[in-house]
């Protein structure tokens, strides 16, 4: 088969192989840090950079690895990327650190990380594994960033409400109030609630596909057509 373009493993990243509405995986942390935009971004962003360093890594060394061992060395290189990330986390965002607690380390057991590792990253140079974890790393966190803006509005009738964890003390007045005077909606920010909205974003996702796969594509250009041009 032939290689895929970058676009291709563009597209394939943030929608046609999302982690997250396609390949159901990560659910763990998607599920449970999800109540807020800032709280998606930041796991989201986490989780993006590890993608990103150990796609980059794996495909640097994919020739220096013995097959048999492979799979250790790549969870060892993982688990590393991500005790650096947690340890920046918590010097430069300890509060934003400590409101995700143990979800941070467990990046290392988010099955796609490992996935892209093996199945792309160990066999396509550093360049098209750079694309590769960048894409489906922003796809993740768009993920997040989607249940968690759509669980606060609900739960919580304001959007990007503790910006300040992330962006400084300058941003607290990002916070945007949708509903004003609102007494909130339990379920929307309970276990139940993260289900529900995933559920919601997925059938939202295959209506989409569905009227693209159903919209009349444009006739090819006949022989004598392209000739004269």
């Amino acid at each position: 088969m032939a290689d895929k373009t970058l676009g291709q493993i563009a597209g394939d990243g943030l929608w046609s192989n999302n982690v997250a509405f396609v390949q159901i995986l990560g659910l763990c942390p998607l599920l449970a840090v999800t109540s807020s935009v800032v709280n998606g971004l930041g796991l989201g962003l986490a989780t993006l950079l590890t993608l990103v360093l150990s796609n980059v890594t794996v495909s640097a060394i994919r020739n220096i690895i013995r097959p048999d061992i492979r799979i250790p060395v790549f969870v060892l290189l993982i688990a590393a990327i991500v005790t650096a990330i947690e340890l920046a986390m918590n010097a430069w965002f300890h509060e934003l650190h400590t409101i995700l607690g143990i979800f941070i380390p467990l990046i290392v057991t988010n099955c796609s990380i490992l996935g892209r590792a093996e199945a792309f990253a160990s066999k396509n140079n550093i360049g098209r594994s750079f694309v590769d974890g960048l894409t489906m790393g922003l796809g993740f966190a768009a993920a997040l960033v989607l249940l968690g803006a759509m669980r606060e509005v609900l739960g919580s009738g304001t959007l990007f409400a503790q910006s300040h964890l992330m962006f400084g003390e300058a941003a607290r007045a990002l916070t945007v109030t949708v509903f004003a005077d609102y007494k909130g909606f339990l379920l929307a920010i309970l276990p139940p609630g993260a289900f529900i909205g995933l559920g919601l974003l997925i059938a939202l996702k295959n209506v989409i596909d569905q009227r693209r796969a159903r919209a009349p594509q444009p006739a090819p250009a006949a022989a004598g057509e392209l000739a004269a041009e």
